[in-house]
């Protein structure tokens, strides 16, 4: 587990995702050795995947614990790697929006 976040306030998940997706994109021609992104983004698929097999399971953990702070903390964890992953295998945000708001429609 990382150092806990200082001074967290609300957000707007809408916007948030949508810079972070765009930073994230950005990062596909940055310089590997200068970006975590880029290197997950370019490097060996597994080393990827299994951060959000971690993350994930990290999210499961903190629950388990009920810790509010630690929830949030590791899902933001785990929704950059989800972001990230998106990214890598082409999966835009519009596209996932569209998904999930074809299922409750």
């Amino acid at each position: 587990m990382g150092e806990r976040t200082a001074n967290v306030h609300d957000g707007d998940i809408g916007a948030t995702i949508t810079g972070l997706a765009a930073v994230i994109h950005g990062r596909r021609t940055a310089a590997p050795e200068e970006s975590y992104t880029a290197r997950l983004l370019i490097g060996k698929e597994d080393t990827l995947l299994k951060k959000v097999t971690e993350e994930a399971t990290e999210v499961v953990l903190a629950c388990k614990d009920r810790d509010h702070d630690h929830i949030r903390y590791e899902a933001a964890d785990l929704v950059y790697h989800l972001l990230v992953t998106l990214e890598r295998y082409g999966v835009t945000v519009e596209e996932l929006a569209g998904e999930l708001d074809a299922r409750h429609k």
